[in-house]
């Protein structure tokens, strides 16, 4: 069986140049097909306005950070991952700062793979309320490596600012997906946002305790873990155990 490094690199990444203030100076067929521009429509524009409003706070990060080398290539850092929708696709991203004569910063590279296909699926239609495509597995990282989460294993999820933590049973990992997003590409019949921050596989579901006026759902893990059930979405997590 293939690892997925080895699967990643049959992919043909997208490709694009910038400059040292980040606006676009070249870019590759790859890119320009998924992004959907032509490179003459972009180039001169700052990088950040090819994606969708919601992923350029994480992408400014990512540029951010590669500017944070002090000039010196054997001292800056190793390239920036980053997973991120755009709109409707999951894009691997790696950054990494370029430098020229004299060892003088000269932009960026920013590379790119599109995991849509491998990740994956058409939502099935729904004139009314259509959805995104639905999420098969779930693109994580762990010890620097990118890992792809079968979704049944996954107990609960957890916001982390624009990033979500992933919890299996004994084990923790790092979603660049904000639960927002990963809200809309899950299937709602398994995985129910029952707090703000808090998302849970329904599966691992096993009991509803309430303290006060805050009710809890206890999910069926090795440490019993209690997710706190916000006001709004107690009357629905009532209903899954014939409490409504």
């Amino acid at each position: 069986m293939q690892s997925f490094e080895h699967k990643l690199q049959q992919f043909d990444p997208g490709v694009i140049w910038l400059d040292d203030d980040n606006q676009v100076t070249a870019m590759n067929a790859v890119a320009s097909r998924i992004l959907g521009v032509r490179p003459g429509e972009v180039l001169g524009q700052e990088v950040l306005q090819l994606h969708p409003e919601k992923s350029r706070s994480k992408i400014a990060w990512l540029l951010e950070s590669t500017h944070a080398a002090d000039g010196c290539p054997v001292k800056s850092p190793p390239p920036m991952t980053m997973m991120i929708n755009i709109p409707d696709r999951v894009l691997l991203i790696k950054l990494s700062r370029m430098y020229g004569p004299q060892g003088r910063a000269a932009g960026a590279c920013l590379v790119f793979y599109d995991l849509t296909e491998v990740t994956s699926r058409e939502a099935p239609r729904d004139p009314v309320a259509p959805r995104p495509r639905q999420l098969l597995k779930l693109p994580v990282y762990k010890n620097q490596r990118v890992v792809l989460l079968n979704l049944e294993q996954v107990v609960r999820m957890r916001a982390e600012g624009h990033y979500t933590e992933v919890f299996q049973d004994g084990e923790h990992f790092l979603c660049n997906l904000s639960l927002a997003d990963l809200e809309g590409r899950l299937d709602p019949t398994r995985f129910m946002r029952v707090h703000r921050s808090h998302m849970v596989n329904l599966d691992f579901a096993v009991a509803l305790e309430k303290e006060g006026e805050q009710y809890q759902l206890v999910l069926q893990d090795r440490n019993e873990t209690r997710i706190p059930v916000s006001r709004g979405n107690a009357p629905r997590v009532r209903a899954l155990f014939g409490l409504a």
